[in-house]
């Protein structure tokens, strides 16, 4: 039977939900799936809420056979990052398929279609809608868990159709795993660390209500922007956004598992711990109901993992000591909460520094997610 693809009408609440539940079809067996919080997805879906479609274009599409959908797909076009990058690319996100081939491919050509038809030359993704939106195909470690709804899973034949379709490599992100036990800072750092804080240079500034986090949103969100400045995913974030970015982070946040490090009162790092709260959302099936909040703030508390997901130095205060004292405060961060097991989560390998610094203490890397391209 033929496969039909059709533009979702995301005024249609029955079309979204359908878009929103499909994964739990390809996932209802797999234990390593984090169902995402399906509210956020239906905001990914909102024009008029979305702080993306202020600025850019997104459409979805559904592959249906015989009526049922059997595959889906969003296609954006982020202008800010074109403009500042001097790019003509295409965005794809939420791809997802059964194990057949030609429905991924249906479903790439409609978005090749809809990307040519404004006059952009190559597709990239899966790459979302804000920064904490998680990049790229799990191309390894697929034994293991997905770290919260901070990165994707996918089946095992995912990489392998993207390579079918001609998709090569744009840039991987890894996840390194840390023990406790094997969370070694070098002597050096140690005592760089100390002495940067002893002179006054740095100051950590750690919180213990949200309140206190929400008063230093504002500073939080323009270092989170200007810190990523020579990453590849990186792009000028709008005032909305920023405030989007920060939101979400005070939202899951524990604030005490949040840090920032300053200089002469100005945010120059931070630091952003979030407890792994991945079985609670598995439990959850993606619906906030008060028993499920209920149950995500108990298992806050419970779990012995943390995720370290956003960590960074502004880049003009590399080399000054930052660094160390930004490890120094992620060993505090496992060792003083009582977390067995760290993921520092989805390092892109365009931070080489923060890459060979994350082995340096006892990083081991053990996922990894890959960008892909293709010219069109």
């Amino acid at each position: 039977m033929a496969i039909q693809v059709e533009l979702l009408d995301t005024a249609n609440k029955a079309q979204v939900e359908a878009f929103v539940r499909f994964p739990f079809k390809i996932y209802k067996d797999c234990p390593q799936w984090v169902p995402p919080i399906l509210s956020d997805i239906r905001l990914m879906l909102n024009r008029n809420k979305h702080p993306f479609y202020e600025h850019s274009d997104a459409d979805f599409f559904v592959a249906k056979r015989d009526g049922e959908i059997v595959g889906r797909i969003a296609v954006m076009e982020n202008r800010p990052y074109n403009q500042y990058h001097g790019t003509q690319q295409a965005q794809f996100y939420l791809f997802e398929t059964i194990e057949d081939l030609e429905v991924a491919q249906a479903l790439f050509e409609r978005a090749y279609e809809w990307a040519r038809q404004r006059g952009l030359n190559e597709i990239v993704g899966p790459k979302g809608f804000s920064p904490f939106d998680g990049y790229g195909i799990l191309v390894e470690g697929f034994e293991h868990r997905q770290m919260m709804t901070m990165m994707n899973y996918n089946p095992p034949y995912y990489p392998q159709f993207m390579e079918a379709l001609g998709f090569q490599k744009e840039v991987d992100f890894v996840s390194c795993y840390l023990h406790r036990t094997n969370f070694v800072l070098p002597e050096k750092v140690k005592e760089v660390a100390k002495r940067v804080q002893e002179r006054g240079y740095f100051e950590v500034k750690s919180f213990e209500t949200k309140s206190e986090l929400r008063q230093w949103a504002k500073k939080i969100g323009k270092a989170y922007n200007e810190t990523f400045i020579n990453n590849w995913e990186y792009y000028p974030l709008t005032e909305r956004e920023i405030d989007f970015v920060v939101d979400t982070l005070i939202t899951v946040a524990n604030p005490r598992l949040i840090k920032i490090i300053l200089s002469k009162d100005k945010v120059v790092g931070f630091l952003f711990g979030f407890p792994d709260v991945s079985e609670a959302l598995q439990r959850a099936r993606g619906r906030l109901t008060p028993w499920a909040i209920v149950d995500l703030l108990l298992e806050m508390r419970r779990t012995k993992w943390v995720s370290l997901n956003g960590a960074g130095v502004l880049p003009e205060y590399h080399g000054r000591g930052g660094n160390a004292l930004l490890y120094a405060e992620m060993q505090k961060t496992v060792l003083d909460f009582g977390f067995e097991h760290a993921e520092l989560t989805q390092v892109a390998e365009s931070a080489v520094q923060m890459r060979k610094d994350l082995i340096t203490i006892g990083g081991k890397a053990y996922k990894n997610h890959r960008v892909y391209f293709r010219h069109i």
